[in-house]
């Protein structure tokens, strides 16, 4: 697989790319945190889906929108 033009374009940032592709990137982190939990790993597999949560939330304040279902907006 190689990386697309978008990817390739000269001035793109980090955040750009990330919002570019966030839902690739958090299927990967979601597969990832999958593995985790079957070699009994369950600490590290919830690390992962705490990165996937943080930045779904960030992408949806970006978009001014309000969290999604299940996500508790107590304690903040």
């Amino acid at each position: 697989m190689t990386a697309p033009d978008a990817a390739n374009a000269e001035g793109e940032t980090v955040g750009g790319l990330a919002t570019l592709y966030l839902g690739n990137i958090l299927y990967a982190l979601e597969l990832a945190a999958m593995s985790l939990d079957s070699q009994a790993k369950h600490e590290d597999a919830s690390f992962y889906r705490g990165i996937g949560r943080s930045l779904a939330e960030a992408h949806g304040r970006s978009r001014g929108g309000a969290p999604g279902p299940g996500v508790s907006t107590q304690g903040r």
